[in-house]
């Protein structure tokens, strides 16, 4: 019998294995664009912290281990911005990044301020741009973020039904 992937609310104590977690996951990233420098890469693991106490993080378990995150806050115009959505290489293909971004998008939409969702990605992350598309988002800007890099934003209006459909899957 093998292990279920929980999601729950990230804590603190996770930022270390959330910060590892970040840094393998960017390295396809900034393979593809050629720049090692990119945020995700550099953040230190206080001003990871910072981000979670901030707003408000999500966490995927296999046992113990920590195998995908997301975090996002709202900010002063009602807009819950999602950030970091990361999946483990080995546990991509297998929805949980979809799972991960329906739950924080459940845990926004719950709170009367937030009016939109909003995210963003390089032009040629193709899976991300498909998972993002999959669920509504639509691009509303393009930004130059380096010499071979434009980040995309993507942004969809806030669901109260979604906040109505409940909590976290606890299982896959």
């Amino acid at each position: 019998m093998g292990m279920s992937v929980t999601i729950s609310a990230a804590s603190a104590q996770d930022a270390e294995q959330i910060l590892k977690l970040q840094y393998l996951c960017y390295q396809n990233e900034a393979e593809l664009y050629g720049d090692y420098t990119i945020e995700p890469l550099t953040q230190t693991l206080d001003d990871l912290r910072d981000e979670l106490a901030q707003g408000h993080g999500l966490v995927a378990r296999l046992g113990d281990e920590v195998v995908a995150s997301v975090r996002g806050r709202i900010d002063a115009t009602g807009t819950a911005r999602i950030a970091k959505l990361i999946v483990h290489p080995r546990m991509r293909r297998h929805g949980l990044g979809g799972r991960l971004l329906d739950a924080i998008e459940t845990h926004f939409a719950g709170q009367p301020e937030a009016q939109r969702f909003q995210l963003f990605t390089g032009h040629r992350s193709e899976g991300n741009l498909r998972l993002y598309r999959s669920r509504g988002y639509a691009p509303v800007s393009t930004e130059q973020a380096g010499p071979r890099l434009r980040l995309v934003t993507l942004e969809k209006e806030a669901s109260k039904e979604a906040a109505a459909a409940g909590a976290y899957v606890a299982s896959a």
